[in-house]
């Protein structure tokens, strides 16, 4: 399987404060790989350096077999990164439609935008209704429905989903994280940050956990479900 992300030691720090350790994991093409945590594990922070958000202290950060580590987040983008922060972050008084187009920024984008709204509106025939409408109007699930489309417009290689499901009612979670199946369906590869462990661990291939900064376990997402370790401090078993 061709490795589209390998994340090799690596160590991050805001200030004199150093938040990670030794991080280390990858993803494969067409895998959907979780990144799960408590609040404050360092998740955000692993995606931040992946992006090229924030600067590294150690390790290296290889994306399609390129090393990325010292590369502007410009052109990792334009490399086929697609990172969705937490929070949605839409323009809310633009339409659906308005921040789909603000979104493919780039040039490869630009080119594609038409096919790339025909596989958003494919998959989230809801997005198409509502096109005309203000991000604002939207409900909570739809709004993440169009973070995620959003992503879709640059054409990525890898879409990165930074707790996609907060802030959202019980009912709604399983819904959106739900599409991240949706996507690889769709041959998308999908590296998932989320503190709803279980829901997580139910539609992702593998997943690295994460605490106070360092990978404390990993593997098959279904046999993580009946560890008891993960049991115990995530699942209230």
């Amino acid at each position: 399987m061709a490795k589209v992300l390998e994340v090799e030691r690596l160590e991050a720090a805001y200030g004199e404060t150093q938040v990670l350790w030794d991080i280390s994991f990858e993803v494969d093409k067409g895998e959907i790989v979780c990144l799960l945590g408590s609040n404050g594990a360092g998740k955000t922070t692993t995606l931040r350096a992946i992006s090229g958000v924030i600067p590294i202290k150690n390790g290296t950060i290889k994306f399609m077999s390129e090393d990325i580590t010292r590369l502007e987040p410009h052109k990792r983008v334009e490399k086929g990164i697609a990172h969705i922060p937490e929070g949605r972050r839409l323009f809310p008084n633009l339409t659906v439609l308005e921040n789909l187009k603000v979104a493919a920024y780039t040039k490869n984008a630009r080119e594609n935008l038409e096919d790339s709204l025909e596989t958003i509106y494919n998959l989230f025939p809801v997005l198409k209704e509502r096109r005309k409408q203000l991000a604002r109007t939207l409900s909570g699930g739809e709004q993440q429905m169009l973070a995620i489309a959003r992503g879709i417009t640059l054409r990525p290689k890898i879409l990165v989903l930074d707790e996609p499901s907060l802030g959202l009612a019980p009912k709604v979670v399983a819904n959106v994280l739900g599409l991240t199946k949706q996507l690889k369906k769709q041959g998308y590869t999908v590296l998932l940050v989320e503190q709803n462990v279980r829901q997580a661990l139910q539609v992702g291939d593998r997943a690295y956990i994460i605490e106070t900064g360092r990978i404390i376990k990993s593997g098959i997402a279904k046999q993580l479900l009946e560890d008891p370790d993960v049991q115990k401090a995530y699942l209230g078993i």
